[in-house]
């Protein structure tokens, strides 16, 4: 296992690409992470929120509508962080095309994030988990008991068991939480310009026993769809309000 020095925060994938078909027609005209959310597009909340992490390295995988979040979020640095861009399509590659893409700027190791979360657990105890199992990926999990989606995951001993979007089944107790860690190593071989989704690197590693599992207590937020988008603006409102700052 290779030993990083404490601060070595690793780079992120920001994954902002996709259609945002669940959304309809909310982003026909706009990508769904510069949606209005709280006052402002979710980019800007994102990116606030990753920095208070201490991430800082940002790569935003983008797709549709692509050059309306490079217009608005620029290099990063009003936001405290650099942010640099790996850009598909058409056609889309798909999560794990994106990222496979996006490795040359990621470095050996590094975290992915979906566009459309907005997580508050903390980033330090997962990346400490993630270079403890010496495996090639990590995913985070909440034990979700099929509350604010379908649990999907099976989770024993800080391993991830068995990771499935189609076929649930009763010993899924557990959800995706939306942050992973992987390394480059797991994206060995590929050809570039590959379209394929990142489940499929997923299942690959769970297979091989590759796939480290880490559960966090506090729920999580997006705006993939109508609801989790409305929940998701009240959540941040309710956030700005009391410290009178942007959350």
């Amino acid at each position: 296992m290779t030993a990083y020095p404490p601060d070595a925060q690793p780079s992120l994938a920001l994954l902002a690409g996709g259609l945002a078909k669940r959304l309809g027609a909310l982003t026909e005209r706009v990508p769904k992470s510069m949606l209005h959310v709280a006052g402002e597009p979710f980019i800007a909340h994102q990116l606030r929120l990753l920095v208070g992490q201490g991430v800082r390295d940002i790569v935003i995988c983008c797709g549709h509508l692509g050059g309306l979040i490079t217009e608005f979020v620029g290099d990063g640095s009003r936001f405290g962080c650099r942010v640099r861009y790996s850009c598909d399509g058409p056609p889309l590659l798909g999560t794990g095309g994106a990222i496979l893409k996006a490795l040359p700027l990621l470095g050996p190791r590094f975290w992915v994030m979906y566009g459309d979360s907005y997580l508050t657990a903390e980033f330090a105890p997962v990346l400490h988990a993630f270079e403890e199992s010496g495996k090639r990926g990590l995913i985070t999990v909440f034990r979700n008991e099929n509350r604010w989606d379908k649990s999907n995951i099976v989770l024993a001993e800080n391993r991830i068991l068995r990771y499935e979007k189609s076929s649930l089944h009763p010993e899924m107790r557990h959800i995706d939480y939306g942050l992973g860690l992987y390394s480059a190593q797991a994206f060995a071989g590929l050809p570039q310009s590959s379209e394929f989704d990142l489940s499929e690197i997923q299942r690959d590693l769970i297979a091989r026993g590759e796939m480290a599992g880490f559960e966090v207590s506090e729920r999580f937020y997006e705006i993939g769809s109508p609801a989790g988008l409305a929940e998701t603006d009240a959540f941040l409102r309710g956030r700005l309000l009391p410290a009178g700052v942007p959350a």
